[in-house]
């Protein structure tokens, strides 16, 4: 009974939470005003219109160009080593090598997809509002002048390098879902399909020029829907599909190296000011915004979700704050670009409440998610994508739109729209992938290999020599 009353008013706390930035985050976003109109002094003749001016060639913007480089680094680096030293820590000793290999290896496998098909897929000319067609295969049109569809002001080159690195830490995600029990051979060929079939499709639905997401009105400034929706619901489909690990439930399965997952936490913080603040495309105003915003949503999912671990489990733990801090980071991806620093706060308490509370449940519905993706990739997306529905504002983003708090719910119901329809992309698509890839190929190495570990089964290596 205790505890019921714990989360009766946890949960009362988090809607009051939200209800108080409904009525206080319009005062604090609202526009600056506008200088007054100087009329012209009595009697003075009427200026008359310029004749307009021909439209000047996109032309290069150094500063631009090198910030988004820069942030391309920054995105690679969440990967390799974020990720992967996240992840790694995270799994038992036997399993780190192989867990590391996972996300280093998809940098390279992704890359090369991205460059032969993948971007054409993704962001090349429309086919039906589903699809990119094949005009951009091998970057064939890809040059250095700029595309104003995309970005106007840095080379089509840098904005296709830029969406690569997203391309590959999307994948890259999901491994965890799967971590200490995946035949190597399977895991590419599936990384392959997933990124061809589920990704590339979706980021054209969304950011891609005639996607029919993007011309529904769909507000993701990110990947709330493109990158941390379809991992975090591919990852339930591959928990699913993989089956639960050998001895789950019945013995310890403690993370081997904490020190090793806070470090790459914290360089996904570090490298995620790429991922948002770089979805600019510029270095702008916009940007300095996404900053500011990432931080303090980061910076409240940690504290929240510490606050979770010491009232339901005694102590404040390391690894709640630093997954709250990837959860405040998933959760704010989507609303980045649209949302004040009054809402980024309530965006990232409700990330760390929700995710923690979704990976307490776990084991309550049976299904093992080794490393908790779908807890915090899939919940803190989903709640990301619907709160962009509620604090989105104009006033921070004119191209964007306003939400729910800023008297537009038919936004809201744009969110909803898209999030419901990601889900149903990854979670079908992904189940019929690994369907067809457990009748040719199996999914999962045999009991002994997975008792050895996947080091020295899948690499014949070790990890560590004691």
């Amino acid at each position: 009974m205790a505890r019921d009353r714990k989360f009766r008013a946890l949960f009362l706390l988090f809607y009051l939470v939200v209800a108080l930035g409904a009525t206080t985050v319009p005062l604090l976003a609202q526009e600056a005003p506008q200088p007054p109109a100087i009329a012209p002094a009595p009697g003075a003749p009427a200026a008359a219109a310029p004749a307009p001016a021909p439209p000047s060639p996109p032309k290069i913007d150094k500063g631009d160009n090198a910030w988004m480089l820069t942030s391309s680094a920054l995105v690679l680096m969440m990967t390799i080593p974020g990720l992967f030293l996240f992840y790694g820590g995270l799994v038992r000793g036997k399993n780190a090598l192989g867990t590391i290999m996972h996300s280093f290896i998809i940098v390279a496998l992704i890359s090369i997809q991205w460059v032969l098909w993948g971007y054409s897929l993704a962001f090349g000319p429309d086919k039906g509002g589903i699809i990119g067609s094949l005009a951009w295969l091998g970057l064939n049109g890809v040059g250095l002048d700029p595309n104003p569809d995309y970005a106007a002001t840095i080379p089509h080159q840098t904005f296709m390098i830029y969406q690569a690195m997203f391309a590959i830490i999307t994948p890259a995600l999901i491994t965890g879902a799967f971590a200490e029990r995946v035949k190597f051979s399977t895991f590419l060929v599936f990384i392959l399909l997933w990124a061809t079939f589920i990704y590339d499709p979706l980021a054209h639905w969304v950011w891609g020029v005639k996607g029919w997401m993007r011309e529904m009105g769909t507000l993701d400034f990110a990947g709330g829907t493109v990158v941390h929706i379809s991992s975090g619901v591919s990852a339930l489909a591959a928990a699913l599909m993989f089956g639960k690990r050998v001895g789950y439930g019945q013995e310890a399965m403690p993370p081997h190296n904490l020190p090793f997952s806070v470090v790459g936490a914290s360089m996904l913080w570090v490298g995620w000011f790429g991922f948002n603040a770089g979805s600019a495309l510029a270095a702008d105003g916009l940007a300095t915004s996404a900053f500011v915003v990432t931080n303090t949503a980061t910076a409240a999912a940690a504290l929240s979700w510490m606050a979770m671990d010491w009232l339901f489990r005694g102590k404040p733990t390391v690894l709640g704050a630093a997954s709250g801090a990837v959860a405040g980071l998933v959760a704010i991806t989507p609303a980045s670009g649209f949302v004040g620093p009054m809402a980024s706060i309530i965006i990232g308490i409700g990330g760390g409440i929700l995710c923690s509370t979704a990976c307490n449940l776990k084991t309550k519905l049976g299904y093992d998610d080794s490393l908790d993706v779908v807890g915090v990739h899939g919940v803190g997306g989903t709640w990301g994508a619907l709160a962009t529905g509620l604090f989105a504002s104009k006033a921070i983003n004119a191209a964007g739109n306003n939400g729910l708090f800023f008297g537009n719910p038919g936004q809201l119901w744009v969110q909803l729209v898209a999030v419901v329809a990601t889900w149903i992309l990854a979670f079908v698509g992904t189940m019929i992938i690994l369907a067809i890839l457990k009748a040719l190929m199996g999914l999962r190495v045999s009991e002994e290999e997975e008792v050895m570990g996947l080091d020295l089964s899948q690499h014949n290596e070790k990890g560590y020599s004691l």
